[in-house]
């Protein structure tokens, strides 16, 4: 079985240290930045499976980032996964527009993300699986 890679952005080095805990000890391999500068700068090393912003934070922050990301990448069709506390709707609306792209509330329970992240690989799986001529055009 492959090791997925997820990325980890938050300002909150706390935030990371927990969620990066959380899920490396389900086997995945985690890189972490603090800022949306890191996170491409990470991202040009190595593209992740999985990439989890917060929204705010101080430098380039997630509002600016994912589309950023899923622009740069666009052959790449990582999962976005948005941390946020803020629930007004104009939050989520830009979100929207950025293909493959989910919201995930804060306070972000690392079981919750484990179990999220555990059905969206085992979709993938799931769909990898599929006869040929099943697949979508």
């Amino acid at each position: 079985m492959t090791q997925h890679h997820i990325l980890l952005v938050d300002d909150e080095p706390h935030v990371l240290r927990v969620l990066r805990l959380a899920l490396e000890r389900e086997g995945y391999s985690v890189a972490t930045a603090g800022d949306g500068h890191a996170a491409l700068a990470a991202m040009a090393q190595r593209l992740p499976d999985v990439l989890i912003s917060d929204i705010q934070m101080d430098g380039m922050d997630g509002r600016t980032l994912c589309p950023l990301a899923r622009s740069t990448y666009p052959d790449h069709p990582f999962l976005i996964l948005v941390m946020t506390s803020m629930t007004a709707l104009d939050e989520r609306a830009w979100a929207r527009a950025v293909a493959n792209t989910e919201f995930l509330e804060k306070p972000l329970s690392p079981r919750q993300l484990v179990a999220r992240l555990g059905r969206h690989f085992a979709a993938l799986a799931a769909a990898s699986n599929l006869p040929e001529s099943s697949h979508a055009p």
